[in-house]
């Protein structure tokens, strides 16, 4: 039992020294959606991520010649007037850690 606690103990602390370095990856997703959606609609000066939702995922794979390390999908809410309705929120981000791709659609 104590070992079973040991070991659980342990991949706790190293998953959650992994996911500690998510927020800011996320945090970036972030900014560059609503940088990318700004172009669109100028008025709009907010994007929420509902970070119960999101899928940070490792990746190794590429688009076109360009590698991918981490996938973040999940629920975004674009302020709005006429709706609460969340969006699908996809970004791609590269081996140097830049955004990639952001992509939005309603759901």
């Amino acid at each position: 039992m104590r070992l079973a606690f040991a070991v659980l103990a342990t991949s706790l602390v190293a998953s959650s020294s992994a996911f500690a370095q998510v927020p800011a990856q996320v945090e970036t997703c972030r900014l560059a959606g609503l940088a990318a959606i700004k172009e669109r609609s100028p008025s709009l000066d907010q994007i929420t991520l509902d970070m119960e939702s999101l899928a940070v995922s490792k990746a190794n794979t590429n688009v076109g010649d360009v590698p991918i390390k981490m996938v973040v999908m999940g629920d975004a809410y674009l302020q709005r007037d006429k709706t609460d309705q969340p969006n699908r929120f996809v970004c791609l981000v590269s081996d140097k850690g830049k955004v990639v791709l952001t992509f939005f659609t309603e759901q």
